[in-house]
Order: C-alpha cells, then structure tokens, then sequence
C-alpha cells in the first residue's frame, strides 16, 4: 500500500474520506446525481465496467470523465461507429522496415478508463474485441498477450432512443459489465445550477485528482478484502437464484452475476467506511447489477413499459420478496 488509505492503519474514517473526496470531486461537474457518482465509483473499486443507458445529453461522457480525472487515472474515448475494426480498439501489429520485424502499437482500450461512446453502433465483430479485455484485464494479438493498466474500467453508454443502424449487444456481452445504470434528467435546481457553472467555463478543465498517488488501487484492495458474513452470501444466492425461477424470466442472471453483486456490494461497504457487508449494500445495487442480464419472456413485457423498465422492476420485487438474514 502507498498511502495507507486502508482500513487498517488510518482507520474506517480516512478510508470514507477518500472516497468522499471522489465523490464530491465528481459531484463538481455533474449536478445533482451524487447517487450515480456513488453507484459508478462503486463499480469502479470492485473492479467491474459499467454500462450507462440513457438519451443523449444528460452527461454520460462527462462522468466517465470526471471519474477518471478524479482518480488520477489515465483516460481513452473510444467513438463506436459501424466502420470501426477490432484493430482500432485493441491494437495492431504493424511491421517496423528499419527493425525488420513487427512491432505492435497498442490502441485506444489502453488507459485506466475507456469510454465507450455509443457502443451498439459498432458491428458485433468490434464489440466482441471488447470481450478479452473486460473479462481477463489484457489484450492478445498475433498470438502475444499484453496486460492492460491497472485498474481497468470500461464505461460503454448507449442511446435507447434512436435504434436505427444500431446492434443490439448480445448476452455474453451485456453479462460483462458489473452495472447498467441511467443517469436521468437533473431537477430544476441541479440544471440552473449547471447553466450557471458550466456556462462560463468547462468544470472538467479544472478538476484534479484527490487521490494521492497509488489511492486508488489501495482503495480496490480493500475493497476485495471487506468481510462478509455467510448470512450475506445466502442474501445474495437467494436473490440470484430467484431471478431465475421467476415467471416472467427467460434467462435469468448467471453465477458471475452472484459474484459481481457480491464485489459491488463490498465496495459499497467500503465508501461507507465499514469492513463488513450488509444487506442493505446488496439491497442498493442489485438492480443495478442484475436486470440488464435477464432475458424476459415476451408474455412479461408490457409494450408501455420496455425491456430495462420490466427487468428492473423484476429484479426489486425479488429483493422485496426476499427474506432479509438476521445474523
């Protein structure tokens, strides 16, 4: 550890500081959602990606951003079109005449964060160049692997609006990110204050890192080692398995669902400054972790309501109906 932001030597207290601070730091540029900066630092410490479906202009980009900014961490936009080949976002080899050999020059998946604009426009083949870097952290090309930095964190958003020319990400796809979250429209207040603040110059520009060098990755290893309890594990297996036994669900969420809520709710835990798990961790992200992942039976789909609207609601009649572990 670099710093000593760990729950052992500074205590709980400067460990919720550091991500307070990141929070607050985030919460600068995008007004008035500081449970999305929340839900996305979360994924970000348990080492997930995130998938942020929501219309055009509501500050998707804006807070992978600030995210990485935030962190200290190094940041790549990746713009999905139809025309993009997996070499642009993975790498290629290219062939150095002065060397006589093959050189490989990474691409654009190289950084801490990667933004994913608008990743249902690119072709399945390009989306599928994705699938190595998010699941095994590294990239391989000609038969040669190269690990990616440290941490990891893929931010894909796309637009639910406009689906003309798009390509509609396949479950194996969808089940690799940790998260789906929308970010919504900001209330009146959070909007004037953003036209105010934004009016006059770019908040980005002036955000720095509020982590000290190496916060981060302290901050993710004590994330993985937060406590809990086999009560919680039941809690989470119970739901889980509920998912999949539901009437209205085809598919229901897989085991890598299970351990990715299970992270996702130690790193919750620990930006509240606790070393232990409760239910209430896994209460506030499971619909978050789990209803992008549920194919649903075309009977439970109500044409008013959509796919995301009918998984997520889904999902929190199941934590509803889940009893709650007393120990």
């Amino acid at each position: 550890m670099t710093d000593g932001i760990t729950l052992d030597s500074r205590g709980a207290e400067a460990v919720r500081d550091a991500a307070d601070r990141v929070i607050a730091a985030v919460g600068t540029v995008i007004d008035g959602k500081d449970d999305v900066i929340r839900s996305a630092f979360a994924v970000m410490l348990a080492g997930g990606h995130l998938l942020i479906e929501d219309v055009p202009g509501v500050g998707k980009t804006m807070l992978a951003k600030a995210l990485a900014r935030a962190t200290g961490g190094t940041i790549s936009r990746i713009q999905f079109t139809p025309d993009l080949l997996p070499s642009d976002v993975t790498g290629a080899s290219v062939f150095d005449q002065s060397a006589a050999r093959f050189e490989f020059k990474p691409g654009a998946v190289f950084a801490n964060v990667v933004i994913g604009d608008e990743i249902n426009r690119a072709s399945p083949k390009t989306q599928a160049a994705l699938l190595e870097c998010m699941e095994e952290g590294q990239v391989t090309v000609d038969g040669s692997s190269w690990p990616l930095p440290d941490p990891f964190l893929v931010v894909a958003t796309q637009n639910p609006v406009d689906m003309e020319g798009t390509y509609v990400l396949p479950e194996a796809q969808r089940d690799r990110f940790m998260a789906r979250i929308s970010m919504g429209y900001p209330d009146e207040d959070a909007e004037r204050e953003m036209l105010r603040s934004h009016g006059r110059v770019d908040p980005i520009e002036r955000l720095e890192s509020v982590l000290p060098a190496g916060g981060l990755a302290d901050l993710a290893a004590q994330a993985r080692d937060v406590y809990v309890s086999p009560a919680v594990e039941t809690y989470v297996l119970r739901i889980v398995g509920a998912t999949r036994n539901h009437s209205e669900v085809r598919l229901g969420a897989s085991p890598r669902a299970s351990l990715q809520l299970l992270r996702a709710a130690k790193a919750t835990a620990l930006i509240d400054g606790r070393d232990f798990v409760l239910p209430d961790d896994v209460d506030a992200l499971a619909a978050d972790v789990l209803a992008h992942r549920l194919v649903l039976r075309r009977t439970g789909v109500d044409v008013r309501e959509g796919q995301a609207v009918a998984a997520t609601r889904i999902v929190r009649q199941v934590v509803a109906a889940t009893p709650v572990p007393l120990q």
